[in-house]
């Protein structure tokens, strides 16, 4: 009898340190792009953990199979709306992006296939280099869309900025200052552009409105709103 409580004792301890330690894990800080955010929310009680949707199974294979590393993430729901949901953290693309948090798993798919069979092509063609490094301004980040009281897509990891591209040689392009250049970067720039509005369900340019004269904004809603 005495072996028997003891053990009962030990599983007890043992599951209030498996409570505990779950409860610390999902209190990390929520990343956020450089754009202006709303205060950092919470993490609801009701975080779900790793429970992808059978989509996403199907997204994850998909990336897998196009030799793109990542890393599945808990879904996670904050207060305020905004959610990770399905979202993955980007690895490896075959070039390096930076800023990166979590990403949706079909956003990122089409952004690994944007990267390597648009603006790694573009690169060789239209600017005779490889490409090496693609800068964002982030993903993930609980806001609102500038101006407005509607949640950004990026309150659910569904949006992606870009703002630039490095070349093995060192040359960097940038959306803020080669958008409107001539020449082979103006080819550059309508190749990949042309290619994103095939891949992502928004894409806004500097030629949609003064708050993206720095950057590519692509995110999965919409039907292929193109600007």
């Amino acid at each position: 009898m005495e072996s028997i409580s003891k053990k009962l004792r030990n599983l007890r301890t043992t599951g209030i340190l498996c409570i505990a330690t779950l409860a610390v894990s999902a209190c990390g800080a929520i990343p956020s792009g450089k754009e202006r955010s709303a205060s950092r929310p919470q993490a609801s009680a009701g975080i779900s953990g790793f429970n992808p949707t059978p989509s996403a199974r199907q997204c994850f294979s998909k990336l897998s199979k196009a030799n793109v590393r990542f890393s599945p993430l808990p879904n996670r729901n904050f207060s305020g709306g905004c959610s990770q949901i399905d979202s993955i953290k980007l690895l490896d693309v075959g070039a390096d992006v930076t800023n990166l948090g979590p990403v949706k798993c079909e956003l990122a798919a089409n952004f690994a296939a944007w990267t390597e069979f648009a603006v790694k092509r573009a690169a060789r063609k239209y600017l005779g280099g490889e490409l090496e490094r693609i800068e964002t301004m982030g993903s993930y980040s609980c806001r609102n869309i500038a101006g407005s009281g509607r949640l950004s897509q990026h309150a659910h990891a569904n949006a992606i900025d870009v703002s630039a591209f490095v070349l093995h040689d060192g040359r960097r392009i940038t959306v803020e200052n080669h958008w409107k250049s001539g020449g082979d970067k103006r080819k550059f720039f309508a190749a990949i552009h042309d290619s994103a509005c095939k891949r992502f369900g928004t894409v806004l340019s500097p030629n949609y409105n003064a708050a993206h004269y720095n950057h590519f904004h692509f995110d999965m809603s919409g039907n292929g709103f193109c600007r």
